[in-house]
Formats: structure tokens, C-alpha cells, sequence
């Protein structure tokens, strides 16, 4: 018998993956009014005005920021090219606003939403999509970095940074260290100039392809953390795990690294104040901004994906009844 499958918290995980699939059930939270009241505090807005704002107060409080657009698995062209055109459109403004700069606020791209699952010529699409992206990212002065989505586009996905590397070397990459591949792709990804995103993983995932106990999925990320602080690269920590920052900043001194040389990263709207403590011991903190009208899906997997971002959605419920 396996215990993980009896236990809670694995319980309410596949609850939730199976919530985010549910159209019903998205459409009666989508529109309940105290719904659209709490997504204020995780998701920034469903316009390019809105988290142009949103992000302009992060700025100022020391923080940086990485923009997503929310939208994935477009199976449309029209729904692919609108993608497109809005993050151009994006990074216009953030550049306008003086926000893009130095990489103060970047942007996180799914390929998906970009067209990569449209047949054949979907990859070709999505990489060509991409590139426009980072054409303008460049010229605003700032950078891009591929989301990592479901397992079964990892190989595609990695190889389409490959592709764009050739021309935008400071292209960002994401591994989820649930994956029992991730350590060896932390080492292939661990070079001079390479930026790379380790988070833990938000997708629900086979047990042929993932790690499906916490604990093992930590050991993981420990694993990946110490490849990626030892190598040449720009490690991007994307945790909220209090024990997870500190072994960050524990591998970071023995590895000899200044501040400038990595940084951490956060959801918008999970532990606001320890990302300022952490800004104000001089870290660089990058805050992970997502905003658009499809947001429903984004903020199941997050709750999903650890049991305390439950825990933060369902206080905010209860503080706005």
C-alpha cells in the first residue's frame, strides 16, 4: 500500500490539481466577488496598466520583479500572437515607466501560451514568438525567462533556451526539483552567464518522472542548489521555505558569493514582509508578478503546490468576510 497516497496533505493536492481542471468550478470562483477581492493580493491586475502600477511599487521598496502574463496551453493562433503582442506591449510601458532597466523588471514566459502545443509547427511558432519577445526585452534593457510548465515539454523547452541563448545569452531558465532529472540539468545549466530559476515544481507529475514526498523533493532542491551555488551561473532561488533561504545564503558564503551574484525569489502576495527583510539586508529579491484574466489555474497549483500558500489564501478569505 502506499501511505502518501492516504496522506492529507497529498490528499488536498490532487483535490486542487483536479479544482484548477474543473471549468464548473472556475467559473462560480471566478465570479464571486470576495474571490476577485482576494486575488488582488496574489495577482496583479488583469491589464498592462495594472502591474505596470503593481510593479512600480515593488521597485520602490527594493524589490525587482518578473512578469508573467498568465495564459497556457493555447491551442489557438490568434490566442498566441494577442500573447505575444501584450508582453511587446509590456515591456513598452515598463520601459516608458524607466522600470526595465538593469533587469529591474523582467518577464516569465510560458511557451505554451505562446503556441508551442499547435501541432507541428507550434514549436517553430512559439520559439519565433519568443525571440520577438527578446529582441525587445534587450532593447528595453532587460531580460526574459522560460517558465518550465508539465514534464512532457521540459525537453522542448530547454531546447528552445538553447536556441535563443545563441543570440540572448542572458535568456533564464527554470528547473523544478521534483523532477529526478533536474540535478543533472542543474549541471548542464550551471555555466558562466547562465540564469536559472530553481523552485520546487507546481505541476501534479508522475511517480515515473517526479518525486511525490515532500521531504524528497527538499533533498532535491538541496541537491540542485549546491550544483547551481558552485558553478558559474547566476542562481535565481525561488523559495518561501524560511529553511530553504538560509541554506541559500549558507551555500552563497561558501561558495565565496557576493550579493549581486544570485538572488532570491517570491510569489507576489506570499510573506511580503520577508521579502523586504530580506531586501534590506542588502539580497536581491525578485518578486514574481503575474497578472491577466487567466488566473484561476495560477493560483490552484499554488495552493497546491505547498500547503502553506493554502493557509495564506484561506486567511485572506477569512479577513476580507
Amino acid at each position: 500500500m502506499d501511505l502518501g497516497v492516504l496522506d492529507p496533505a497529498n490528499l488536498m493536492r490532487q483535490g486542487l490539481f483536479v479544482a484548477a481542471r474543473n471549468d464548473q468550478l472556475r467559473t462560480v470562483v471566478e465570479q464571486a466577488p470576495i474571490s476577485r477581492d482576494v486575488v488582488k493580493r496574489f495577482v496583479a491586475g488583469e491589464a498592462n496598466e495594472d502591474v505596470v502600477k503593481v510593479t512600480g511599487e515593488l521597485l520602490n521598496s527594493g524589490r525587482l520583479a518578473t512578469i508573467d502574463f498568465l495564459g497556457e496551453d493555447t491551442l489557438d493562433i490568434e490566442m498566441a500572437r494577442h500573447t505575444r503582442d501584450t508582453y511587446l506591449e509590456l515591456i513598452s510601458q515598463l520601459s516608458a515607466d524607466d522600470q526595465a532597466a538593469n533587469g529591474r523588471a523582467e518577464v516569465s514566459l510560458k511557451l505554451s501560451a505562446l503556441g508551442q502545443a499547435l501541432g507541428e509547427e507550434g514549436y517553430q511558432m512559439s520559439l519565433d514568438f519568443a525571440r520577438e519577445i527578446c529582441e525587445a526585452a534587450q532593447a528595453a534593457g532587460t531580460t526574459v525567462t522560460l517558465d518550465m510548465e508539465d514534464h512532457t515539454t521540459t525537453d522542448a523547452t530547454l531546447k528552445a533556451l538553447r536556441e535563443l541563448r545563441k543570440t540572448f545569452p542572458w535568456v533564464g531558465a527554470v528547473i523544478q526539483s521534483y523532477l529526478y532529472r533536474s540535478e543533472e540539468d542543474c549541471r548542464a545549466l550551471a555555466s558562466e552567464g547562465s540564469r536559472v530559476r530553481l523552485c520546487k515544481g507546481a505541476y501534479k507529475q508522475p511517480e515515473s518522472v517526479a518525486y511525490q514526498d515532500k521531504a524528497e523533493v527538499d533533498k532535491s532542491y538541496v541537491r540542485c542548489l549546491k550544483v547551481l551555488m558552485e558553478g558559474d551561473g547566476y542562481p535565481m532561488v525561488a523559495t518561501h521555505d524560511p529553511r530553504m533561504v538560509e541554506i541559500a545564503g549558507v551555500l552563497a558564503d561558501r561558495n565565496g558569493r557576493d550579493a549581486d551574484s544570485f538572488e532570491y525569489q517570491m510569489l507576489l502576495g506570499i510573506r511580503p514582509d520577508e521579502q523586504v527583510r530580506l531586501a534590506n539586508t542588502g539580497a536581491k529579491v525578485r518578486v514574481y508578478t503575474p497578472y491577466g484574466e487567466e488566473w484561476y489555474g495560477y493560483l490552484v497549483r499554488r495552493m497546491a503546490e505547498r500547503p502553506a500558500n493554502m493557509a495564506f489564501f484561506l486567511r485572506a478569505l477569512a479577513t476580507k468576510g
